[in-house]
C-alpha cells in the first residue's frame, strides 16, 4: 500500500492533457470541426456562383446555381422547329446535364480536402463521372 493520495485524472480545463480525453480545440476534434467548418462555408459560397450548360454548340443554354438550382433556359429561335420537338428537347436534357456536371465539379472543388467524400448522391445527380449505370442523361440503358 502507499502513502502517496490517489490523483484524479483530470480531462479537462486549463491542466487537461492532450489526447483522447482533450478539450475540443486542442487539436483533433477542434481542427476537424474547423476544418468542416471552412468545408461548409466554401460550399455555401459555391452554391451561391451561377455556371451555364449548353447544348447544340450553344443554340441550348441552361443557367443553374451551384447548388443545382435550375435559374433560366434559353433557346436561339433557330432551335424552335414544331416538325422536331424531340431534338429540342434531347438539347435541353443536354443542357441540363452540361450544367449538372459543372455544379458537381464547382463542388468537389469546394470542398477541397473534403471531395473525396460520399456527398449522398449529389456526385451522381446528374450523371457525374462517379455515376452508376442507368444515371445521368435520362436516356435510359440499352438501345
Amino acid at each position: 500500500m502507499s502513502d502517496t493520495p490517489e490523483v484524479p485524472e483530470v480531462v479537462s480545463g486549463p491542466g487537461a492533457p492532450a489526447g483522447p480525453g482533450a478539450t475540443p480545440g486542442a487539436g483533433g476534434f477542434g481542427d476537424l470541426l474547423a476544418s468542416a467548418q471552412q468545408a461548409m462555408s466554401a460550399q455555401a459560397e459555391a452554391a451561391a456562383q451561377i455556371v451555364e450548360g449548353s447544348a447544340g454548340g450553344g443554340v441550348v443554354t441552361v443557367e443553374m446555381t451551384g447548388a443545382g438550382e435550375v435559374r433560366a433556359v434559353r433557346l436561339s429561335p433557330e432551335i424552335v422547329d414544331p416538325d422536331d420537338v424531340e431534338m429540342l428537347q434531347d438539347l435541353i436534357v443536354a443542357a441540363l446535364h452540361d450544367a449538372g456536371l459543372k455544379v458537381t465539379e464547382l463542388q468537389r472543388q469546394a470542398l477541397g480536402a473534403f471531395g473525396g467524400l460520399d456527398l449522398g448522391g449529389l456526385g451522381d445527380m446528374f450523371g457525374g463521372p462517379d455515376a452508376g449505370p442507368g444515371t445521368g442523361s435520362g436516356t435510359g440503358q440499352g438501345g
